[in-house]
């Protein structure tokens, strides 16, 4: 984490940031800075990003990088089933998040602004399949299919040309030497034709030296296709001796070990099988199940139109609304307990992360080895004489190789500068037939112009004397050029150099004496500098706490003054509350006083009235009541006399059935 901070800051302070560094102050940026600092570095990879974050919403920050990092092909460390996690570490400017692209994006500046600007005219844009039903629309879409096509061979002969090491100079330059070459070579080509003509049998002879000038072409590519398999066999073998090496080193580890390191060895490959069959496989599985199941939800679904993509379109703008305002209430609220938890929610983590890739590699590793094993069997088999026994070198083979490498060394330099011969003879060679067609084409016209006018053949001796008379010219010039030339060059560098010495005498001496002023004040620089150094990193880790605690100092008071305004805004909520209690309550119990006083008022009144009506019917109720009273004595005494005659008729009956009875006996 250290090397990958050191890096960053490195290149911040480099052009073309130039952002003066060091690692107290990166790592005690706030997130918003750190956002900044990863858009001015996205702006230098792709111009249309220098954007100030501060003018702009945090969603479509979080989408534009998002969208640009993408681009990039840009891979966040970790399971790659976390989108939502580094996405919202990207908004809230997370350091866990930021330093990991800073790193990737300052590693490969170059390469990611040339994918930047081929991403402007290579990423083609979506068009719904109901639009190219439109005759005009599918053919502009296909001529622009076309033009990205055309884009892609103009810039790859682009780059051919760039990295061919050609200029437009050095072309003109070798085309001049090269028609300069072809007028000697003409003039070589006739003077041998004529001396060639006057022998006997020419044309034998030439086809004679056209065959041996084919012969020893083929000799040379023979040589060269030999000199391709004695590599093959040398790369061969050296891959064989690598297997031997690997074998010999394998069994030397399985002969020196002892039963407690191979415990110890099989415990940890047991610690390791079963954290690969218990973590990191399954969830590697759970991940596929999961998008295989989305994708499977996908494909079921019926095809959305533009309304319901839009309506999707706001959902999602409404949920990153919801999401970045509890972000900020959280960063609000800015709790300390939940920094100190997300700190070490932070290093488990990057623990877990830094297990997952030390199991990814540990897994390439054994595919490797798996590969390597392979390899090693099939060339012990190769490597069998035909009798089943294995083929023994010994300093011989080593000579042999020694002889091999030099050779292969200097073998790849002379391919190198062929290729290179190759190329530049391409070259010329095609500018020569161009130049050769020009040429035909001039003289045919001149030609032409000539027969026409009458003077055919003017041309050429007309040339051929004004090349004689200028040539004859300049080396009559140069000759007596050079001689004054020569003479009074020597009397001019003759005075020059007294001059100089005289005038830099005086000079020379007051240099000597300012560089051993010069070495006193480097030294003396030198060490105010490791002096200026040392106190800097005294006073930056000084003024860094007195930071952090004026940070706390003021999260406090802020949360001291909330407290307070809470308080007061309570006390007063409180006193208003018993204010309006105490006149409702007044109010309450006078209504409910003048409510009995009603009542009572209405229930006196009702029963006056009814002592009023008692007054009056008092009589004759009492009269009544003695005439009701009288009424039931007379009853009860008629009752008494009815029970008694009942009786006595009851006793007379049973006295007149006796006397029957015995009458009877």
């Amino acid at each position: 984490m250290s090397e990958q901070l050191k890096f960053i800051v490195e290149q911040l302070n480099k052009a073309p940031f130039k952002k003066k560094f060091n690692l107290i102050t990166f790592d005690s940026l706030e997130p918003m800075q750190l956002l900044q600092i990863l858009n001015d570095v996205l702006a230098e990879i792709d111009p249309k990003q220098a954007i100030d974050i501060r003018e702009e919403m945090p969603e479509q920050t979080a989408k534009r990088m998002f969208t640009l990092l993408g681009m990039l092909k840009y891979k966040p460390p970790g399971n790659p089933s976390d989108v939502s996690s580094f996405r919202q570490g990207l908004v809230t400017g997370s350091k866990p998040v930021i330093h990991p692209i800073l790193h990737w994006l300052l590693q490969r500046v170059p390469d990611l602004k040339k994918r930047a600007y081929l991403a402007r005219f290579l990423v083609k844009l979506e068009v719904p399949a109901e639009f190219l039903q439109d005759d005009v629309i599918n053919d502009t879409y296909h001529q622009y299919e076309e033009l990205v096509e055309g884009f892609k061979t103009y810039h790859k002969e682009c780059e051919q040309l760039r990295t061919s090491g050609f200029s437009t100079a050095e072309i003109r330059r070798d085309i001049s030497a090269m028609e300069e070459e072809k007028d000697q070579l003409i003039k070589r080509v006739e003077r041998l034709k004529k001396r060639v003509e006057s022998v006997s049998n020419h044309q034998r002879m030439l086809e004679q030296a056209r065959q041996l000038r084919v012969e020893k072409e083929r000799e040379e590519s023979l040589a060269q296709q030999k000199q391709e398999q004695r590599n093959q066999l040398f790369q061969a073998e050296q891959r064989l001796q690598r297997s031997q090496q690997q074998l010999k080193d394998l069994r030397q580890a399985a002969a020196d070990a002892n039963p407690e390191s191979l415990m110890k060895r099989l415990e940890e490959e047991i610690k390791i099988n079963s954290y690969m069959v218990s973590e990191k496989l399954p969830k590697e599985l759970e991940s596929r199940i999961r998008t295989d199941q989305y994708l499977q939800k996908v494909v079921s679904e019926p095809a959305m139109g533009q309304a319901e993509l839009q309506e999707l379109d706001d959902k999602i703008k409404e949920v990153n609304a919801q999401i970045n305002q509890l972000i900020e209430k959280r960063m609000m609220r800015n709790d300390p307990m939940d920094d100190k938890l997300t700190l070490f929610r932070q290093q488990a983590s990057i623990i877990i992360r830094k297990k997952e890739t030390k199991a990814e590699e540990l897994q390439e590793a054994r595919e490797e080895l798996a590969a390597a094993e392979r390899d090693l069997a099939q060339r012990t088999n190769q490597a069998r004489d035909p009798d089943g026994h294995k083929v023994v070198r010994g300093d011989e083979l080593k000579r042999l190789v020694v002889k091999l490498r030099s050779k292969g060394t200097v073998h790849k330099k002379k391919r190198q500068q062929i290729a290179e011969l190759k190329a530049e003879y391409g070259v010329l060679q095609r500018t020569e037939e161009v130049l050769k067609q020009r040429h035909e084409d001039i003289q045919q016209q001149l030609q032409t112009m000539e027969a026409q006018k009458g003077i055919s053949g003017y041309s050429d001796t007309q040339e051929e004397l004004e090349r004689v008379s200028a040539i004859k010219s300049e080396l009559d010039e140069k000759k007596g050029r050079t001689l004054d030339d020569m003479s009074e060059m020597v009397k001019k560098l003759n005075s020059v150099i007294a001059e100089k010495k005289s005038a830099l005498a005086p000079i020379i001496k007051e240099l000597r004496s300012l560089r051993q002023r010069c070495q006193e004040l480097t030294q003396e620089y030198e060490e105010k500098k490791a002096h200026y150094e040392s106190c800097a990193a005294g006073l930056e880790s000084n003024r860094s706490k007195l930071e952090l605690e004026v940070k706390t100092l003021r999260e406090e008071t802020a949360q001291e003054e909330n407290r307070y305004h809470y308080i007061n805004s309570m006390t007063e909520a409180r006193s208003l509350k018993t204010q309006i209690h105490t006149q409702c309550r007044k109010h309450f119990l006078a209504v409910m006083y003048m409510k009995n006083i009603a009542e009572q008022e209405s229930l006196g009144k009702k029963l006056r009235e009814k002592q009023k009506t008692v007054r009056e019917s008092h009589g004759d109720n009492m009269k009544q009541m003695k005439m009701w009273r009288d009424l039931e004595q007379l009853m009860e005494c008629k009752r008494q006399c009815f029970v008694r005659a009942q009786s006595q008729a009851s006793i007379g009956q049973v006295i007149q059935e006796g006397g029957e009875d015995r009458l009877v006996l």
